[in-house]
Formats: C-alpha cells, sequence, structure tokens
C-alpha cells in the first residue's frame, strides 16, 4: 500500500491579501490564501480554456490582458499561441510573480521572459481604473470565480461597477472570459446586462462539480 506524504510548506509570504503558504505534494505545487486552498498545479484545463476561448475567431495580433498569475496555465497558453501579441498580466501578490522565477517556473513555461509578456504588481480593480488601454481580451482568473472569493475585496470585480469597467477596456471585438470553480446564475445574468453575446461553457473535473468558463462578448455601448 501506497501512503501519500502530506504536502510540506516550501514558502510563507505575507502579502496584500494576507498569508499565502506555498506548498509541494509530490511533484506537484499548491498555493493557500489564509488557510484556505487556493490553486495547484494538478490540472490547469480550464485554465488554458479560459484563453483559447477567449481568443478564438479573433484576426491577430491579439492584444490580451489576464487578470490573476496564479500557478500560470494561463499565462503559458496565451504566449504559446501564434496570434497573441502584446500580454499585460496583473498580479496583486508579488510573492506569486516571485515563485514564478523559481519553483512554478515551470508551470508558466518561462513566459516572464517573453518580451511580450508585461507582468503588473496590482490589484485589477485599481490598474483597471488606472488606464483607458483597451483590449481584445480580458481574462479573469481571480480567487475561485464570482462566488466564492477568498479575498472578499475580490467580489467587487464580479459586481455591476467592476463589470462596467471591464466591459469599458475592450476593444469592439473585444471578449471577457471569466473563469468560475462552479456555475454562478446570479453573476450571468449580470454578464447579459452588459453583453449581447454571453456563453457559459462547463469544464469537467477530476471531482465535484465542473469549472466554468464564461465567455461575454459586443459590449452594450
Amino acid at each position: 500500500m501506497t501512503i501519500s506524504a502530506e504536502p510540506a510548506t516550501i514558502e510563507r509570504a505575507c502579502g496584500p491579501s494576507g498569508e499565502l503558504v506555498l506548498r509541494r505534494a509530490g511533484a506537484h505545487y499548491e498555493i493557500i490564501s489564509n488557510g484556505v486552498f487556493l490553486m495547484d498545479t494538478r490540472n490547469g484545463e480550464s485554465e488554458r480554456l479560459l484563453v483559447q476561448a477567449a481568443v478564438a475567431g479573433l484576426a491577430p495580433p491579439v492584444s490580451l490582458l489576464i487578470g490573476g498569475l496564479g500557478v500560470g496555465f494561463s499565462l503559458a497558453e496565451a504566449a504559446a499561441l501564434p496570434g497573441a501579441g502584446d500580454i499585460t498580466v496583473v498580479e496583486i501578490e508579488p510573492a506569486v510573480i516571485g515563485w514564478h522565477a523559481t519553483h512554478l517556473r515551470a508551470f508558466s513555461a518561462a513566459a516572464l521572459d517573453d518580451p511580450r509578456v508585461r507582468v503588473v504588481t496590482a490589484d485589477l480593480l485599481d490598474h483597471l481604473r488606472g488606464t483607458t488601454r483597451r483590449h481584445d481580451a480580458i481574462c479573469l482568473d481571480i480567487d475561485n470565480g464570482p462566488d466564492w472569493t477568498v479575498t472578499p475585496a475580490n467580489a467587487g470585480l464580479y459586481g455591476d461597477d467592476g463589470l462596467d469597467l471591464l466591459a469599458a477596456r475592450l476593444t469592439g471585438r473585444g471578449v471577457l472570459a471569466v473563469w468560475s470553480a462552479n456555475a454562478a446564475p446570479a453573476f450571468q445574468e449580470r454578464l447579459r446586462a452588459r453583453f449581447a453575446e454571453v456563453e457559459a461553457r462547463p469544464v469537467p473535473v477530476p471531482r465535484g462539480e465542473p469549472d466554468v468558463v464564461y465567455l461575454a462578448r459586443t459590449p452594450h455601448r
């Protein structure tokens, strides 16, 4: 009988959202935020789909904004796309960015070294308020989605004001893609109030209910 080893703590850090812990479990890593499991490196299917679906059908070059670096699956996918132009990644936690120079580098495929990639250390709402730049695709992977925010302040992204701001930062052909750990019907209705086209794509996971990627196109101006 094989007994799985308990995850080992690799690093602890205190950041804007509280305590972050990076743990290693076998070949994989886990990030814990204030004692709550946030993400791991075991399965990035839905994070990759987030980016694939956002840029599908858009003529290159595509300007992308990724909200949340996480373990790097979304960034790695974006950097691998032949039609990707500039890629801006907004991540609030300096420790997470630092881990991509060491422990998590393989999972983001060293994309932080790509000259097309710019990493901004900031809260995403603050970043959006401080710029007028528009992107062809905005991909959000913040916390565990609209209905399950480990950091309470992140709920503002998924509310009325946050969605208005996100819609204003899209180009005319732009797509907003939002990752969620569960179906979020109320959030989907808020999207419908702001976008002409809204789609929910379930992504099966090994255990539990599917992840969901929400796609919203053609903002109402």
